[in-house]
């Protein structure tokens, strides 16, 4: 029954561990938008593993990563646009050159008189002649068209800010998969440790059995425990794959490219920083929060864009050439027109315009308030993560101390014959739970990190400061 016991608490303990680690990635997991989770895989696989630092993920990321490329993509459809805006405001001059070859028939435009004594052919030609002209228009004053263009320059301002809130997104992504991996492999070799220290205490029992000096029980309570460790060391080595593959494609690696990680598991503490101060600079320097504020400035042209519809506009358009039978004979011809345009009756068309740029302003306005709303959310939550993960390190490292301790003791009791091995099995179990408790509290303490980095925008350089990436 005791050792039952034993055997559930390990249970308990290990369960609660996982549940522990799937709330912390689950925020990470969903935060990220899918697009940022891909990438267009370049280069060919080599048979040898590459060493991968945090800095090479980076950097990889940025060339590879989907949500970058979309992102990059939007931002030239916006900028084609804004050109596609400038140009209904500045001239155009076109330029043709035609010869025309025509025979008419007089009658079938009405010219068709018969006189006396006179023959009136009513097939005209067949006659020739080129027309070499240049023509030209310019909106002289378009009050729409001026605040169509305003509305298309801050919409390209928000989609260039976009591509800088991309590659954040981009550094969040490989840092959290990096650091997942990095955990990851921790808890392999803490493991490995683990079995191979359990393969030696089964090895004594199992001698001190043959010797006499060990019950049958001991032998298969070490047994037990050996398995139970290879078991977990066999599912940690999958999921580590697994993981290994999600920062692979977050980082476009080649199919089958295989990779080790090139850096320990940083943990530096982090600066004081008050609230405040992290806020305002998030404030200063998120571009997804200055991209929602061009969306509103663009918003706010679209208004007065379609208050504009109801100004009258001028436009000017003029043509010049030579026309003649042919070049050498031929004279200048032009044409000048001046015209004003303006709205009598739309039936309510511009008034639904209006209606709808006003609502699309008001809800670009709600979203820039929630969007300061979370970067709040997110600053003061990292900031309190990184409190709770750098304390709970410090607990996990004097816990991990004294059960190390404590398993020392027990084996040099067991080994004296003094008591069973429960005593060892037990101390192994505050070892396992200790380790890996350990591992948990620096991987959040990291990744605490990077989700502050990503509040406080210019995220790459938030964490070369936080993490010492070189």
């Amino acid at each position: 029954m005791r050792f039952m016991s034993v055997f559930l608490s390990l249970l308990t303990c290990t369960y609660l561990v996982i549940v522990f680690l799937g709330l912390l990635l689950a925020p990470v997991l969903c935060a990220q938008p899918g697009q940022f989770q891909g990438s267009v895989p370049a280069g060919s696989a080599s048979p040898t593993p590459i060493a991968l630092t945090l800095r090479d993920a980076i950097d990889r990321g940025f060339r590879t990563n989907l949500g970058l490329l979309v992102s990059g993509s939007a931002s030239e459809s916006a900028r084609g646009e804004r050109l596609r805006s400038l140009s209904a405001l500045l001239p155009q001059v076109n330029g043709a050159v035609s010869e025309t070859v025509e025979q008419l028939n007089l009658a079938t435009i009405g010219f068709n008189f018969h006189f006396p004594g006179v023959s009136i052919p009513t097939i005209v030609g067949p006659f020739h002649y080129t027309d070499a002209r240049a023509s030209a228009s310019f909106s002289v004053f378009d009050y729409n068209l001026r605040k169509n263009y305003g509305a298309s320059k801050e919409s390209a301002r928000a989609a260039q800010l976009s591509v800088q809130d991309a590659r954040d997104l981009v550094v969040q992504s490989v840092a959290s998969a990096y650091l997942l991996v990095i955990a990851g492999s921790s808890r392999v070799e803490a493991l490995r440790a683990q079995v191979d220290t359990d393969r030696a205490i089964y090895d004594r029992t199992a001698d001190q059995r043959s010797a006499g000096t060990a019950a049958g029980i001991d032998v298969l309570r070490a047994q037990v425990q050996l398995q139970q460790q290879q078991q977990q060391l066999l599912a940690q080595e999958n999921q580590l794959a697994k993981d290994k593959l999600a920062l692979g494609r977050v980082i476009g690696l080649p199919s089958g490219q295989d990779f080790t990680i090139a850096e320990p598991e940083p943990y530096t503490p982090l600066a004081a920083m008050t609230p405040g101060q992290a806020l305002s600079a998030a404030l200063a320097e998120r571009p997804d929060y200055q991209s929602a504020k061009a969306t509103v400035r663009a918003a706010e042209e679209a208004v007065k864009a379609a208050r504009g519809e109801r100004y009258p506009n001028f436009k000017v358009t003029a043509d010049y050439g030579d026309v003649g039978t042919t070049l050498n004979n031929s004279h200048g011809t032009f044409t000048f027109q001046a015209a004003a345009k303006f709205n009598i009756f739309d039936g309510g068309r511009i008034s639904g315009d209006i209606i709808q740029a006003r609502a699309s302003l008001k809800q670009r306005q709600d979203e820039l308030a929630d969007l300061g709303g979370q970067i709040d959310y997110q600053v003061r939550t990292a900031l309190l993560d990184i409190q709770s993960a750098a304390d709970q390190v410090a607990v996990a490292r004097s816990s991990l101390d004294l059960a190390n301790q404590t398993l020392a003791q027990a084996r040099d009791r067991f080994s004296a014959g003094v008591t069973d091995n429960i005593e060892v099995v037990q101390a192994q179990g505050s070892v396992a739970i200790a380790n890996d408790n350990l591992i948990s509290a620096l991987y959040a303490h990291n990744l605490a990190k990077v989700e502050l980095a990503r509040a406080l925008g210019s995220t790459e350089q938030q964490i070369q400061k936080f993490m010492e990436v070189k």
